[in-house]
């Protein structure tokens, strides 16, 4: 698909400004075109620290919780804390766990089967929680459109506290007014909730989890370091739930990779491990592309019990084993998506699904944990939003990945009659439906999209034009100051002219990674590596014949030896 590269604006004031902040122009310019603007923000942006965390005391129901369960915990009820099973739950109930423990409490965690129970809080959860004795139910990263399930929980006697960090759910009045849907739960800590003076709404349900043990510690007298123990938790869920590494979002995750470096938690030891990360200066890549997966694969294929177990081992040998289940899972879980999305591509190919604006592609024999993976896949091939929905027990179950001119959750409440469950955010969204309503749903929800044809068109902004001859230590050394990058805090992209194949190779057991060495019209060679259609890539390379490529510098690290490399994004 051809996209529009676009150079990001010059603007003035850069060299004033990296005069006053002791760095290059060059880099003053690609923080300001990621919308960072003002010396002090600026100044946050390249050192904000711990201490520039926002007080967690902000969040609308925060202390009310935390008096609640402190009350809780005194008097020896028991909690029981009910996640996802997602890398988001997964990391949110760790946090919880571990800090209602340290405080004393009686608790136990559920995560939800996906299978079997779906997402968030249901009926079931509710009703074995109550026959099991449990007094106090707190969720992580689900709840805020359970307001079923929460009422259920009250009419039995429990107590009921909600950590999220989803869109509240809402119903659209005649007038265009929004009224909102808020569970009946006795305390709701939610970022996103109205009302709430938070001044950073961007969290992961981690850092939900994490700002409501930060006020119990501070209450309880507990050392701040063990809250900082805490931060590579944050950290992981923040990158593996593509959470926009913007504001508190980049401290957490800056701090917490270098905490994960030298994890003393066995589990995220033992997997850095088993997967050739141990020892290495760890980035957003890793967590994206070779951890997240692992967790993830976990909840998606088996029972995200296993991904907790590992988090929770308590010696080096189970942790070692789990790590071991949870990566050959993840490569079972790689071999599923690409057959799930070679069929879906099949499809859209072959049908009139390739003329919808906004794709709904039904897989009824896949595997329902997979489909959010392969709707991010057609998404990325044919830049529009993709739902692949899928056949369950209960009828039919969905996931959507979105592009940026689409807010799909807004969309979904619009049609919101046809689903038995839905939430989700603009970008992601999930559903459940039955199955006579598959051809209603795709018909409406074309019906209604507003996407032009310049919305269809994938625009990538760069920085600049930089020659590879100028790409060396200097240059790393001030790109390094941008991270962490990731989803909102891009990193830096730039264009070279006038390059030329001069050799190559495809690698991979897929034949998803072309290896390259490039020469530009200056003479300076360097090594590139592309992942996705490999050959495709190539065979594009050389009938092109001289070319632009529009890269972003990094440095391979391989049995102890690091060198220069540039990803390659696209070519013209």
């Amino acid at each position: 698909m051809e996209e529009h590269w676009r150079e990001a604006p010059r603007q003035e004031e850069n060299a004033q400004l990296a005069a006053e902040l002791g760095v290059s122009p060059m880099l003053v310019r690609m923080i300001r075109n990621r919308g960072v603007e003002g010396k002090k923000e600026l100044l946050r942006y390249l050192r904000g620290g711990l201490e520039d965390l926002h007080d967690p005391r902000q969040m609308k129901g925060i202390q009310q919780a935390a008096e609640l369960l402190r009350s809780k915990i005194k008097s020896g009820a028991r909690v029981r804390i009910i996640g996802d099973y997602d890398i988001d739950g997964v990391n949110s109930t760790y946090i919880l766990l571990t800090g209602f423990r340290r405080l004393g409490a009686r608790v136990d965690t559920v995560i939800p089967d996906r299978m079997k129970d779906g997402y968030g809080l249901n009926e079931n959860l509710i009703r074995a929680a109550a026959a099991d004795g449990v007094d106090t139910i707190v969720t992580c990263d689900n709840g805020i459109a359970a307001s079923r399930e929460i009422a259920l929980g009250k009419e039995l006697g429990l107590t009921m506290v909600v950590t999220d960090h989803h869109e509240v759910p809402y119903e659209e009045e005649a007038d265009g007014n929004r009224r909102f849907l808020l569970p009946p739960a006795d305390a709701i800590v939610n970022p996103k909730q109205p009302g709430c003076p938070y001044p950073f709404k961007k969290l992961c349900g981690a850092a939900v989890a994490f700002k409501l043990i930060q006020v119990l510690y501070r209450e309880e007298g507990v050392p701040q370091e063990e809250l900082w123990s805490l931060l590579e938790f944050v950290a992981v869920a923040t990158v593996g739930d593509v959470m926009e590494l913007q504001g508190e979002n980049r401290i957490f995750v800056k701090y917490g990779l270098s905490c994960l470096e030298h994890t003393e938690n066995r589990g995220y030891r033992a997997l850095l491990l088993v997967n050739d990360l141990a020892g290495k200066k760890l980035n957003t890549q890793d967590i994206g592309f070779t951890l997240g997966p692992c967790i993830n694969a976990s909840g998606r294929l088996d029972t995200a019990r296993r991904a907790l177990n590992l988090l929770c081992a308590s010696t080096d040998r189970e942790a070692q084993a789990l790590a071991g289940d949870l990566k050959a899972l993840n490569e079972s879980r790689k071999d599923l998506t690409a057959r799930g999305t070679r069929q879906a591509v099949d499809l859209i190919e072959n049908s009139a699904l390739g003329e919808d604006r906004v794709l709904v592609v039904y897989l009824p024999d896949c595997h329902e944990s997979l489909a959010g993976i392969i709707a991010g896949d057609l998404k990325k091939k044919y830049y529009r939003p993709c739902f692949v929905l899928t056949k369950s027990e209960e009828g039919v179950k969905g996931s959507g990945r979105s592009i940026e001119t689409y807010s799909m959750y807004e969309e979904l409440t619009r049609v919101r009659d046809l689903f038995t469950k839905f939430g989700g955010h603009p970008m992601a969204a999930g559903l459940s439906l039955h199955e006579d309503r598959v051809d209603e749903f795709r018909q409406r929800i074309n019906d209604l999209c507003t996407l032009t044809p310049k919305d269809l068109v994938p625009v990538r902004d760069f920085d600049g034009g930089l020659h590879l001859q100028y790409v060396g230590e200097e240059l790393m050394g001030q790109l390094e100051l941008m991270e962490p990058c990731g989803n909102g805090n891009k990193s830096p992209l730039f264009v070279e002219t006038g390059v030329q194949v001069v050799n190559a190779n495809i690698l991979g057991k897929n034949r998803n990674v072309l290896k390259v060495k490039l020469k530009n019209q200056q003479g300076t060679s360097m090594e590139g590596i592309y992942f996705g259609d490999a050959e495709g890539m190539l065979a594009d390379m050389r009938e092109k014949g001289t070319f632009y490529v529009l890269y972003y510098p990094r440095y391979d690290e391989y049995m102890g030896n690091r060198r220069l490399q540039i990803r390659i994004e696209g070519i013209r």
